[in-house]
């Protein structure tokens, strides 16, 4: 069985061939794509395919997905052009005839509000239109929209947002790529499924702060800002606006529930416990440290 990752140059699709790989997948049988294929030599050394291909590039994407089984569409970054990217991948998965397209969107992607969802929705709907076999994986939010943030947490004492005491249900990048890996690698895994994928362990953003002070011993606290004072707080640190109100938007929906997941999907299709925001957040202030010995 050929299996096709896209964007294997970005983090989760680099990850998800990792997790075949990891879960048995013949290395033969995967095919990893992206636009710069210098950013998948280490796979091809253990010798995975790897083909360019363009979200943009319909010719590209038709060449990769020849004789593919099944194929993991990562979503695209670029907002704002994902809709018409995410098209061409579909027809090319269409003409490629392939048995199962298993798409990477965003929790209650059919009825969020979030600005995020927008394009995941109008994507789903382009799936579904298609006549392909296929399968959603709606992930919430990932541990590493915070932890990298841990020494700006830890230099000003404060964790800022606009969610209130919302829940989020955050999950390692790694833990989102391996219940892709075992989607894809399900002998039984068949169309028209929606999985709803987040952490077992939700939290809020004063616990994320205070789960940073007890990694550091330091005091770290959480600062609940309307979301017009984030965005300008996030423009002055430097992001383009609308970066910044898309973040913004997100903590908006956190503080309604909008990336709160409590199926349970992600940790049975991993089959053992996703990691915690507590054990990122301790992972994350020892590797600080590490670096700064």
């Amino acid at each position: 069985m050929t299996i096709v990752v896209t964007g294997a140059t970005g983090q989760l699709g680099h990850l998800a061939v990792e997790a075949l790989l990891r879960r048995g997948a013949d290395p033969t049988d995967v095919v990893a794509t992206g636009r710069d294929l210098t950013k998948l030599a280490d796979l091809a050394e253990r010798g995975v395919r790897t083909v360019a291909a363009d979200y943009s590039d319909p010719a590209s994407l038709r060449a990769a997905f020849d004789g593919a089984d099944r194929v993991l569409f990562v979503s695209g970054s670029e907002v704002g052009q994902r809709v018409a990217q995410h098209t061409n991948v579909v027809e090319a998965a269409v003409a490629a005839g392939v048995g199962l397209l298993v798409y990477t969107s965003i929790p209650q992607a059919d009825t969020s509000d979030l600005v995020l969802a927008q394009e995941h929705r109008a994507t789903e709907q382009v799936i579904r239109e298609s006549g392909l076999p296929w399968v959603f994986l709606r992930n919430s939010w990932y541990l590493e929209n915070y932890t990298p943030q841990v020494p700006t947490y830890l230099e000003h004492g404060a964790v800022l947002g606009a969610a209130g005491q919302g829940q989020v249900s955050a999950a390692a990048r790694a833990d989102f790529a391996d219940a892709a890996a075992a989607v894809l690698l399900d002998p039984g895994a068949t169309g028209g499924t929606v999985h709803e994928l987040g952490g077992t362990e939700s939290f809020t953003l004063a616990e994320l702060a205070a789960a940073v002070a007890d990694a550091s011993g330091q005091d770290v606290t959480y600062t609940d800002l309307p979301e017009t004072e984030l965005v300008a707080a996030l423009v002055g640190a430097g992001l383009p606006e609308p970066y910044a109100a898309v973040l913004a938007d997100a903590d908006r929906g956190i503080a309604d529930g909008a990336l709160e997941v409590t199926t349970g999907d992600l940790e049975r299709l991993i089959g053992r416990a996703p990691t915690t925001m507590r054990e990122a957040v301790t992972d994350a202030v020892t590797a600080l440290r590490a670096a700064r010995a």
